[in-house]
């Protein structure tokens, strides 16, 4: 027997059916699902002091359960002292079953440890159904050591879905157990 994350059960067996009662889908093709999940940092003083990338790198690695890669620079900035292709990010995509663990990861033990909470705001959608949020600490994640952290950053985390508008993957993500703030 092959292993199943448990978001992906709860996706089969709960969100399916609750999506396609509110939106009446005809078939299960047209229910919206999680295509990938992207993983964005930024590191610009990666430029100075190149540990800082292996550093950036690293913590991505361990957040991500996936290996990062550097993204590099695309034009030459003088006034940043900065040429074309020095390493200035760190990026990972996830698909398939260690996606599904990732987002289990982010909603149940993460995104209750950021400080002074109160939901996520909604305003992340692009207008195609994929959703962008940024957390400004690294270390609400249990996979990194605070005492090993050589400095506080963010990140971006984009959830790309087949969902054809805004709504359709706000109740997605919804369903997953995103806690999205209360619109009063």
């Amino acid at each position: 027997m092959s292993y199943k994350p448990r978001l992906k059960e709860k996706y089969l067996n709960e969100i399916t059916p609750a999506l396609i009662s509110e939106f009446q889908y005809k078939s299960t093709m047209q229910v919206p699902r999680l295509v990938k999940i992207v993983l964005n940092q930024g590191v610009g003083g990666a430029i100075a002091d190149k540990k800082l990338m292996d550093f950036a790198l690293d913590e991505m690695t361990r957040i991500a359960g996936q290996k990062a890669v550097a993204t590099k620079s695309k034009v030459d900035i003088s006034n940043f002292k900065l040429r074309k292709g020095m390493p200035v990010g760190a990026r990972v995509t996830l698909r398939g079953n260690v996606m599904y663990e990732f987002l289990d990861r982010l909603i149940a033990t993460a995104i209750p440890r950021i400080r002074d909470f109160r939901g996520i705001s909604d305003k992340g959608f692009d207008g195609r159904g994929n959703f962008t949020m940024g957390v400004s600490e690294q270390i609400i994640f249990p996979e990194i050591n605070i005492d090993k952290i050589n400095k506080i950053t963010g990140m971006d985390i984009t959830v790309v879905t087949t969902a054809i508008n805004d709504k359709e993957a706000y109740a997605l993500l919804r369903e997953f157990g995103i806690p999205f703030k209360k619109n009063n």
